[in-house]
């Protein structure tokens, strides 16, 4: 989506929020776009340590600043392209934080970039279908009974997802963004693109 939106082969600087674990983003976007490059932030060091470890294994540490911490403990004078917050908005509690997180984001992207948001949109007990299906989805991949109750019970418990795609959509524009784009839908995820106003 974004080499759609900043085109094809053009440098740019892309801020990736929520980095930690697999850096599967930066991976993908380094694959597409060799001119572009990445500062890949987390807070959490034992995430962030395994996105070092993939970047590394995929010749990409180069081309990634990588920053344990906050977006707000970026120089104020660091400016990006675009940015991405795949996965993350729902282990933040309560809108404040999200919009503490989507306002510092914004703080660091130049006027009228592009940002990717990714991430679960409802409240995950209002939908009791989607639940069975996620349910389903790691049964076919593998997961005993007991894996999938156990996965259901951390999932009701250890996030605060917004609670509709209107609450995602209001999140950004309480943070400075203007309408989002909805490009991509399965389960409880939503996908979608929006834009720093000016």
């Amino acid at each position: 989506m974004l080499a759609a939106i900043l085109g094809e082969t053009k440098p740019a600087r892309i801020l990736v929020v929520g980095a930690g674990g697999t850096a599967q983003e930066i991976i993908a976007m380094a694959r597409l776009e060799p001119s572009w490059r990445f500062t890949a932030v987390d807070p959490s060091e034992p995430m962030l340590e395994a996105a070092t470890q993939q970047l590394e294994a995929n010749n990409l540490l180069e081309r990634t600043d990588v920053h344990l911490g906050q977006v707000d403990d970026l120089p104020p004078d660091a400016s990006y392209d675009a940015a991405t917050l795949i996965g993350v908005l729902h282990h933040l509690a309560g809108d404040d934080a999200k919009r503490q997180l989507l306002r510092s984001i914004r703080t660091h992207l130049k006027p009228g970039a592009p940002l990717i948001v990714a991430g679960n949109q409802y409240a995950y007990a209002s939908q009791p279908l989607l639940l069975a299906a996620w349910g389903q989805r790691w049964r076919q991949q593998g997961a005993s009974p007991d894996e999938v109750k156990v996965k259901l019970g951390k999932i009701l418990q250890g996030a605060d997802p917004p609670h509709s795609e209107a609450a995602v959509q209001k999140l950004l524009h309480d943070s400075g963004f203007g309408d989002a784009t909805r490009f991509f839908s399965s389960l409880f995820w939503g996908a979608w693109v929006t834009y720093k106003t000016v």
